[in-house]
């Protein structure tokens, strides 16, 4: 048998081909804000404003204020310039922990905003 002294690396170099190509699709969409979230249905939904400021939570726990990754406590903070008229439009994944949601309820609700819409889908 003939000995070989190197090692190839062909399948090595095909791996991280399709691994570049993962990380470059995935940071996409991550770019231009389309990873979609998985919405609760509801049979009473109404059609909702456009202007309003959305909040996004999404199944693993992350937060997002207008398309903007955000703590819940710089969420807190970050509430304390807005009017309390302002509108506020709740996207949250049906599988996103639920102390995610109340936090950002309880945020809400501390600093006496009372126009909320929880969104679902129809």
């Amino acid at each position: 048998m003939k000995k070989f002294d190197s090692i190839n690396v062909i399948p090595f170099v095909d791996i991280l081909l399709v691994l570049l190509a993962i990380v470059l699709m995935t940071s996409t969409f991550i770019a231009k804000g389309i990873i979609p979230i998985d919405l609760p249905k509801s049979a009473s939904g109404q059609k909702m404003e456009s202007q309003n400021v959305v909040i996004t939570i999404y199944d693993d726990g992350k937060l997002f204020f207008e398309k903007e990754p955000i703590t819940l406590e710089r969420f807190g903070e970050h509430l304390e310039t807005l009017s309390p008229e302002t509108y506020f439009s709740i996207n949250c994944d049906k599988k996103a922990p639920f102390e995610f949601f109340v936090g950002v309820l309880e945020a809400l609700n501390v600093r006496h905003f009372r126009n909320i819409d929880i969104v679902t889908e129809k």
